[in-house]
């Protein structure tokens, strides 16, 4: 441990803040993805999937387009059972096809969720902090800043990673082929066809992480001068991180319909070879539903959203605020310890 760089101003490395939120990005995907699976064999037993047509499978942390061919996915998707209720497709998909299947489709989502969400906490504690420095009186504003700035930085970097991914579930394609598809495409458009689809995402990603985290740090501050505390506990950060993520969720739902909408309509897009077909531009996308399902279509998905959204964001940040806390201990001992063996 010696070769490791000092603690930042709050008291961890960021080596040691990558790590907490890596185990907070694996929890949530453990404890959110079944949720979600479920929810998607239900809506596929009611309106199954026709061929050419996909769905969006979201685990609370990250997006997947799967494409359908004959009501079955090349991806981890399988045809739907018959089901009465959320319980009882619990009990039924555990019983016919063995509990590892409630957590299909959890290693692509991983591989997308652990980089982005390492990138995204790191950098907003690194930057909040600063911040706050520099900003005196107005410090209470740096989460909201901080929150927004991070999100840009981490949805830039990965999003070539998501054109890639959602190619791969769109198209059964080898490596080779996806390398030559992705050679072609920057020869043609420019190295900028690699972020394509960032916009809409910004739009609901950006919003909603300044508004979580302003909300969630004065949450957090509220509750410990209520119980009287200086450091929050676990149940603090939990109910913070939750009420500050349904608000978010809340106000952005209309630019999320948006992104899940471009997605859809990509996705069928690409598995009929017609992907410049349709203009999927944010404002052509929210004309044709409010054209179609009026001003409200642009919030439907309302209640799904919140119920998915609120227990993904109080366990990631409250697994992230707990370790956080354990690195901060164990530095504390750690700097402790000498002076302690030199004074006996």
């Amino acid at each position: 441990m010696s070769g490791q760089s000092p603690p930042a101003s709050n008291g961890i490395t960021p080596l040691q803040q990558m790590a907490a939120s890596c185990s907070g990005a694996i929890l949530t995907s453990l404890f959110v993805t079944p949720l979600d699976v479920v929810k998607i064999r239900l809506q596929a037993q009611k309106n199954p999937f026709p061929k050419g047509k996909c769905f969006v499978y979201c685990n609370g942390l990250m997006d997947h387009i799967c494409v359908c061919e004959n009501g079955n996915s090349r991806a981890w998707y399988k045809a739907p059972g018959h089901f009465s209720g959320t319980l009882d497709a619990f009990i039924k998909i555990v019983r016919n096809e063995g509990v590892k299947s409630l957590w299909s489709g959890l290693p692509p989502t991983l591989v997308m969720a652990v980089p982005a969400t390492v990138i995204y906490f790191t950098c907003y504690d690194q930057l909040c902090a600063a911040l706050r420095v520099r900003m005196g009186e107005r410090a209470q504003v740096a989460p909201l800043l901080a929150g927004a700035i991070a999100r840009v930085g981490s949805a830039t970097v990965i999003s070539p990673l998501e054109l890639i991914r959602t190619k791969m579930q769109s198209r059964k394609q080898t490596y080779r082929e996806l390398t030559d598809c992705i050679r072609s495409a920057v020869q043609a458009e420019g190295r900028l066809s690699l972020w394509r689809g960032l916009g809409p995402t910004l739009l609901r990603d950006v919003p909603f992480s300044a508004m979580y985290w302003y909300n969630y740090e004065r949450g957090k501050s509220f509750l410990c001068e209520l119980y009287n505390t200086r450091e929050p506990t676990f149940t603090m950060t939990f109910i913070s991180g939750a009420v500050s993520g349904s608000i978010a969720a809340i106000v952005t739902l209309p630019f999320d319909v948006v992104k899940t909408r471009r997605q859809v309509e990509l996705g069928e897009l690409q598995a009929k070879n017609l992907s410049h077909q349709v203009s999927t531009s944010t404002l052509s996308v929210m004309s044709r539903i409010v054209a179609q399902d009026g001003f409200s279509g642009l919030f439907r998905g309302f209640l799904p959203r919140l119920i998915k959204v609120a227990p993904a964001c109080a366990i990631m940040i409250s697994t992230y605020e707990f370790g956080k806390a354990f690195f901060r201990k164990y530095n504390e001992e750690r700097i402790l310890r000498p002076l302690q063996t030199s004074n006996s």
